[in-house]
This record gives C-alpha cells, structure tokens and sequence, in this order.
C-alpha cells in the first residue's frame, strides 16, 4: 500500500498531517480577514460590521473544528508563528474597534448635547406645548 494510505488500521499520519497542514491554511485565511476589517474600518466609516462579524463568527467555528484531535506536539514551528501572528492582528483590530466606537460614542455626546442645547431655549418646552 503506498504511504498516503490510511486503511491499514494503522497510523493516522497522513489524516493528522492532512489536519495540521488545513490548519496552517485556515490561520492565514484568519489572519487576512481580520487585516482587511481593520483597513476598512480604518479606512470607510460605512464598512459592513454584520458581514464582518459573521466571517469572524465562521472562523471562529471552523478554528474550533479544526484543532479538534490536534495535539500541541503536532503543530510546528510554522503553526506557532501564525498563532502569534494571528494574536497581533486581533490585537490591532480590538484596537481599531475600540477606537471607532469611542469615537462614534463621542460623536453621540456632541449630537446628544446639541439637542438638549436647542430644546433649552424654550422653543419645545412643556409649557409652551400646554399654552396652545
């Protein structure tokens, strides 16, 4: 039987290689969308935040799956890495996030004080709304 061949019942070797080799493939699947949701968010004001939390969402699945009957001893140095590139790249995302809705809450703030600082010059107030 050629070495590939899984049907022995012996080693899983090849299954497992297949598995680590998948698993490589899909961190830097990972690690690509979560640089091109960083540049969008940085920059375009209007990015698709439901799409991009759905790709994460299915990432985040298919990362679950994938380390399944994977243990620490198969992965390499290359695995390592990704995983350590992977963690900046979500790093720098959180960042880029937090500073978006920081930004958007202050932008809230201002809004929310214009509003209050029109209604106070009489214009909307109770007693004029009771008066007529």
């Amino acid at each position: 039987m050629p070495a590939s061949s899984n049907t022995d019942g012996g080693s899983n070797v090849p299954r497992e290689e297949s598995r680590v080799g998948s698993l490589l493939s899909l961190l830097q699947r990972i690690e690509t969308a979560i640089e091109a949701e960083t540049a969008a968010i940085r920059s375009n004001g209007s990015y698709d935040l439901a799409s991009f939390n759905a790709r994460k969402s299915r990432h985040l699945y298919e990362l679950g799956q994938a380390f399944k009957g994977i243990r620490k001893s198969d992965l390499g140095p290359e695995h390592r890495a990704a995983i350590v590139r992977l963690r900046e790249r979500l790093a720098e995302n959180e960042a880029t996030i937090s500073a978006n809705m920081s930004a958007v809450g202050e932008i809230a703030t201002l809004l929310q004080s214009a509003i209050e600082q029109a209604q106070a010059d009489g214009t909307y107030s109770t007693h004029e709304f009771a008066q007529g």
